[in-house]
């Protein structure tokens, strides 16, 4: 009989307050793609974190191909065969692509050796990236091939992927997909987490569901639906957005032939960007990460302040020049798509966390003789993390303590409530879980409703459709025409993604 690559038995792990893992048994066998999943802070990047030796259970036994081991840290784990491709990245962003693989491999290897190697992989694998370009110019999306590169330099025998494919393409989804089953076909397991029903479903031979800390079901998730896979996870399945019709008001966000020179030699040059947001309408922007989707948003929230006058219009109000506090008061919340650092500051508390982008326009006053009324920040956090049933130790739980997909609910929760004109999201559902993806676009959808003018980016290709009225492609710093979603297919719009798009287009 051959010993299973990884068995756990009566995992348990405990924080203040939390019981992250409970008496947790898992098996993965060599070969195995074996999913585990589980809604946000179900404790699943706990019990990968357990495995890959960076954190240490309260009680229960590991055994790795049929040998009892104490991982006592992620060097171990490494020397025994097992990598990590966390969901918050591991980089050092001062240094480059291949600086950083290298910290993590063999001292014996050179830094051109390590250039090779990463060049070579990142080509049989279809994952691109350059390894002289500094970290800091990455996007999001690249810098998960920059992990998952690094991860498959070290030739594993048990690979854990976190949320791996939250910010790819589906052309690069697939692409992973193909490098995973023929790691998997070698005989390297795989531990995959994600929230994507049917990508467990196409991947994994085996599924692991965690509710509340404790297993709640094994199955093989071929043979399941996602509606059995989402009963198994929350309980219920996700509720349908309705997309009501809606005549849209007049233009909130008008930009005009917005052209910035990149700002550093790996970014993106903008060309010529047109786009109009209206009161009352959800507007899409696709494309592949790293197409000058970060440059727009910069110029959009206004942390670049470089577009010539008249190029941002919000409302009646000339808005190139302004800074975010200003264009906040002109009615624009933002949420980034970088969400530890930009979204939140990560040792604050969720409820000083709200100061960032809430102390100008406020119903309850919590400023009093210039000191800060502290009782009526918490509550109104707490008020926030009620609706978007955010799972987090109370409001002054710290930003960094809460799972990815629930400091999103969060973030995504604290700009909605602040009723605004105009709201620009990036990514609104990286790595939340299925029932929370659906709350989140589902107010979206109300804001949209209500009167908001919506702007969303997102590589999300299905959740655009879901979401926008029309849509419009990001390729090389150019922004396609808008297309109706009725009018808009997936295969148009991935051929426009490559920039392919008719001059002459439809314009909505």
């Amino acid at each position: 009989m051959t010993p299973p690559r990884l068995h756990l038995a009566g995992i348990t792990k405990s924080y203040p307050g939390v019981v992250a893992n409970s008496d947790v048994s898992l098996t993965v066998m060599p070969g195995e793609t074996h999913a585990v999943l589980g809604e946000n802070g179900a404790g699943k990047s706990t019990l990968m974190k357990i495995i890959y030796g960076s954190v240490k259970p309260d009680a229960g036994s590991v055994q790795f191909n049929g040998q009892p081991v104490h991982i006592r840290n992620p060097q171990e784990a490494r020397a025994l065969g097992i990598s990590m491709v966390f969901q918050h990245f591991s980089l050092f962003d001062t240094i480059t692509v291949a600086e950083n693989v290298w910290l993590g491999l063999n001292k014996r290897l050179s830094l051109p050796e390590v250039t090779h190697s990463i060049t070579t992989k990142a080509s049989e694998y279809g994952l691109d990236i350059d390894p002289s370009r500094p970290v800091h110019t990455l996007s999001v999306g690249e810098m998960q091939r920059v992990e998952i590169i690094r991860a498959l330099l070290t030739n594993p025998q048990l690979l854990i992927l976190d949320e791996p494919t939250s910010v790819l393409t589906p052309q690069a989804v697939q692409k992973l997909f193909v490098v995973l089953k023929k790691l998997a076909s070698e005989g390297c397991s795989i531990l995959y987490i994600s929230h994507k029903l049917h990508e467990i479903r196409e991947l994994c031979n085996a599924c692991t569901v965690l509710r509340g800390g404790k297993v709640t079901g094994v199955c093989n998730p071929a043979q399941e639906s996602n509606a059995s896979l989402s009963r198994m996870m929350i309980g219920a399945e996700p509720p349908q957005l309705t997309h009501r019709e809606q005549k849209p008001g007049a233009p909130v966000l008008r930009v005009k032939d917005l052209s910035l020179t990149r700002e550093d030699q790996f970014g993106v040059d903008l060309d010529g960007i047109t786009l109009e947001v209206r009161a009352g309408e959800v507007v899409g922007i696709a494309g592949v990460s790293g197409n000058g989707q970060k440059e727009l948003l910069y110029a959009l929230s206004g942390e670049n302040v470089r577009s010539s006058s008249g190029s941002i219009q919000i409302g009646e109000a000339d808005a190139s020049r302004l800074h975010p506090g200003a264009r906040r008061k002109l009615g624009l919340h933002f949420v980034p798509e970088e969400r530890l650092g930009r979204g939140a500051v990560p040792t604050l508390g969720l409820a000083h966390n709200l100061l960032l982008t809430r102390n100008e326009a406020i119903s309850h006053p919590r400023f009093a003789g210039g000191w800060i009324r502290v009782d009526q920040l918490e509550s109104h956090a707490a008020a926030i993390i009620r609706r978007f049933n955010v799972k987090a130790g109370g409001p002054n739980a710290a930003a960094r303590s809460l799972s990815g997909g629930n400091l999103q609910k969060f973030i995504v929760g604290r700009e909605i409530d602040a009723n605004p004109k105009l709201f620009i999201v990036s990514q609104p559902t990286w790595g939340v879980d299925v029932g929370a993806a659906a709350q989140i676009r589902g107010e979206i959808l109300a804001l949209r409703d209500a009167g908001c003018a919506v702007l969303v980016v997102s590589e999300e290709l299905d959740e655009l459709f879901e979401l926008s009225d029309r849509l419009h492609v990001i390729a090389r710093g150019r922004l396609s025409p808008s297309v109706l979603i009725g009018d808009a297919t997936v295969e148009k719009i991935g051929e426009w993604m490559s920039g392919l798009w008719n001059p002459g287009g439809h314009h909505a």
